[in-house]
């Protein structure tokens, strides 16, 4: 062999001991995501505050150092993502506790294992540019209201709004437009009048004199006030099925959700914009952190479902229910706290 054939082999041998060390150093850990747990997860407004502590979660490694890897579904509205599960294309739905009156209305045994926020976290606007002043929500009457879907948050918030101000529920047209930032494209067309959605959205549209809110629960005041109390707002909610069979993988989820919740407590601006993707900011990171702001307390401490939250949840929410509707709901039966208290032991929340 000649000295050139010597050098070239020789270089040859170096560069395929530098590979061999390379996959060596990456495949232990793609080894572990490829052997973890997969559970999917439906969810309408994927990109919204309404589920920071998801993104989080997702963002800081917390479902990969819990033990499970999360497939994502996306929806435009919550009762598509309900209907997912139902179908069989996921394993879970995140999203508004009231579906699990629905749910067991219809003999489903459905249960929320870990509370992501205790506020439903959306505001109710008028368009400016409908020309309206919107001085009250008697303004409402004969408007074409945009909601994410009939029977979504979205929709039963608006409902709650209209009865507390002697409206009824046929003083509006319902339009169904999604959560997705192209809601404002039917506001700005004048293809609805109105708008009911989660943050940024409206928050986004608020600062740019978009609308004028006539109602907000962002807060936990101004949700009491509404509700005649506190009520849970968004869970992650599993069939009673899926909790007994995979038991384990419930719990790296709430681990995951709750060890998100309290690194939110002590987290700044800062900490959040540098773990929240740059196109959940909607182009205006100055007004996502504004909304954060104002629904900084919405979101709940420990995972934990309250009993007491939960059937002032169930009175408000059977005003909405048709009179002939039997009432079959023990309201005891939508959630388990199983998961959310060995988290909260856990992670110390």
């Amino acid at each position: 062999m000649s000295k050139a054939d010597w050098h070239r082999r020789s270089l040859l041998l170096a560069a395929m001991g530098s590979l061999a060390g390379a996959h060596a150093a990456v495949s232990p850990a793609s080894e572990l995501a490829r052997s973890l747990p997969r559970v999917k997860i439906a969810l309408a407004a994927s990109q919204s505050l309404y589920h920071l502590p998801l993104t989080l979660a997702e963002q800081l490694g917390y479902f990969r150092q819990a033990g499970v890897q999360v497939e994502w579904q996306m929806h435009e509205a919550g009762a598509k993502a309900l209907n997912s599960v139902l179908g069989g294309q996921a394993d879970v739905v995140a999203g508004a506790y009231e579906h699990l009156f629905g749910l067991h209305q219809k003999g489903l045994n459905f249960q929320s294992f870990v509370q992501i926020s205790r506020t439903p976290q959306v505001s109710l606007g008028g368009s400016l540019r409908s020309g309206v002043s919107w001085r009250s929500f008697a303004d409402i009457r004969g408007a074409r209201l945009g909601v994410s879907a009939l029977d979504s948050t979205t929709y039963w918030m608006a409902c709650h709004w209209l009865l507390a101000n002697g409206l009824r529920l046929d003083d509006v047209v319902f339009v169904e437009v999604g959560s997705s930032p192209g809601v404002m494209d039917a506001l700005r067309s004048g293809a609805i009048d109105a708008l009911c959605n989660p943050d940024p959205v409206m928050h986004w549209l608020e600062q740019r004199s978009d609308v004028r809110l006539l109602g907000e629960t962002r807060t936990l005041v101004s949700t009491r006030k509404l509700m005649g109390g506190a009520v849970p707002g968004a869970s992650l909610l599993a069939s009673a099925d899926f909790l007994e069979r995979f038991p384990e993988r419930a719990q790296s989820l709430s681990d995951a959700v709750v060890h998100a919740l309290k690194w939110m407590q002590t987290a700044g601006l800062t900490d959040i914009l540098k773990a929240v993707p740059a196109s959940h900011w909607m182009g205006d990171r100055a007004a996502y952190l504004g909304a954060f702001e104002k629904l900084r307390e919405s979101y709940a401490v420990d995972g934990l479902v309250r009993k007491d939250e939960v059937l002032n949840a169930w009175r408000a929410h059977t005003r909405l229910m048709d009179r002939a509707t039997p009432l079959r709901v023990v309201s005891e039966r939508t959630f388990t706290n199983v998961f959310a208290q060995k988290s909260k032991s856990r992670f110390l929340a």
